[in-house]
């Protein structure tokens, strides 16, 4: 299987080795003393917040969602490039807290939210977003306790779903959000409360290449809004139309054609600023923005041939990488894009599995690929890494060493 042109050629290479924030692997491997690691390029990521900018339309907010990768060091960057950040838990709240980021730009969401984590983020003054009937009626008690007035979003679960998205997070029955029948009465309760009201936050799935699908769902995300617009006290202030734009990690994927997304985004913002101009409206997007932006890089540690077989033995594994062992969300296992780093136009070149370090027959990190041979020492690098990396991965699975992370 080969490598799929348009993945890796984020990261350029000199004299035979993969750069990573202009510093050549082995070099980094040095500096950080270890392996495996994980590395983030940081002029990538600030490239791809630029691109996507100049592609949606001017007025659009763009929040970053730490739930892709929450690693401080790439929160603090990011707090100085978006407008908002999106948390999924009190620890990653309080990295974004620590970062420039006005609270007030921060939002909270997940269907379990416990009364402490409600109180750190009524008291930090971050945005609630509520995801049950009895969750805003939690929110209304401890705001009155603590006589802080609770910024609250509603999170609805649309009818609709995003379509041919790699995880469907709306439509049907999902433990995400109220359900869009269930709003005027919810509204109507909201009335009643001592509550800010935001407005809502409508995220129906993730990792989506059809730019086709994205712009269906989102012209369905604006028109619900409006509809519910005459149940709103006060209007809507804000509209999270959730995210879903993704990156292409095997062979045959083609990039999200971004431009296409904006530009009917922007017809659509039209007609909902026409009713409430001074609402603004958000996307909440993690893989999209940090994905292709890191690596995961490994080292051989052995090298073996099985009945014809060549495997490659490496430091790493699914503990650090769950994703790319096929063991996250994927049906049938397919290869990440993979390469040696220290030799990546290399020849002669074989055929390889590379298996971590790990003993259980999951822990795969490239099964049958075509990469330059390989030896004792070498470095395995994994591409499209910068999302759903280590702190999506079982660290403590044999108790292993953990990775490093590094933003350079």
């Amino acid at each position: 299987m080969t490598i799929p042109k348009h993945a890796p050629t984020l990261f350029p290479a000199q004299n035979n080795q993969l750069l990573i924030g202009g510093i050549p692997l082995t070099r980094l491997a040095q500096r950080l003393g270890k392996t495996p690691f994980y590395a983030y390029d940081r002029q990538l990521i600030i490239d791809r917040v630029t691109q996507l900018r100049q592609q949606m339309p001017a007025d659009l907010k763009i929040h970053y969602a730490l739930k892709a990768n929450p690693m401080p060091a790439v929160v603090q960057l990011m707090a100085g490039l978006v407008d908002g950040f999106d948390v999924a838990s009190t620890a990653e709240m309080h990295v974004a807290l620590d970062t420039l980021m006005p609270s007030q730009y921060s939002s909270i969401a997940g269907p379990s939210k416990r009364r402490a984590e409600l109180r750190s983020a009524l008291a930090a003054g971050i945005t609630i977003n509520v995801e049950s009937p009895n969750e805003l009626e939690t929110i209304a008690q401890l705001s009155a306790q603590s006589g802080i007035t609770a910024s609250v979003a509603i999170r609805i679960n649309p009818a609709f779903e995003l379509k041919t998205s790699g995880m469907k997070m709306g439509g049907g029955a999902k433990p995400f959000g109220i359900d869009e029948e269930q709003l005027p009465v919810v509204l109507q309760r909201l009335q009643a409360l001592q509550l800010d009201f935001q407005g809502f936050h409508i995220y129906s799935g993730s990792q989506n290449l059809k730019a086709e699908a994205l712009i269906e769902t989102q012209q369905q995300s604006i028109a619900l809004a409006m509809r519910l617009l005459e149940f709103c006290p006060n209007g809507i202030k804000t509209l999270n139309i959730g995210g879903g734009y993704g990156i292409p990690y095997f062979a045959g994927e083609q990039p999200l054609n971004t431009q296409q997304v904006g530009d009917a985004l922007a017809i659509e913002m039209a007609k909902f600023k026409a009713v409430q101009p001074h609402a603004e409206v958000i996307i909440e997007l993690g893989r999209y923005l940090v994905g292709e932006a890191g690596v995961y890089v490994c080292q051989v540690v052995d090298k073996k041939i099985s009945r014809g077989h060549i495997y490659l033995v490496v430091d790493g594994g699914l503990h650090h990488h769950l994703a790319v062992s096929g063991n996250f969300g994927q049906v049938i296992r397919k290869n990440y894009p993979v390469a040696i780093g220290n030799k990546i136009h290399g020849e002669p070149q074989e055929i390889v599995t590379i298996v971590g370090c790990l003993c259980t027959p999951l822990d795969i990190i490239a099964d049958k690929m075509r990469l330059p041979v390989a030896e004792i020492g070498d470095f395995v690098v994994v591409y499209q890494s910068g999302a759903y990396g280590l702190t999506a991965s079982p660290n403590a699975f044999l108790s292993q060493p953990n990775a490093a992370e590094v933003l350079v």
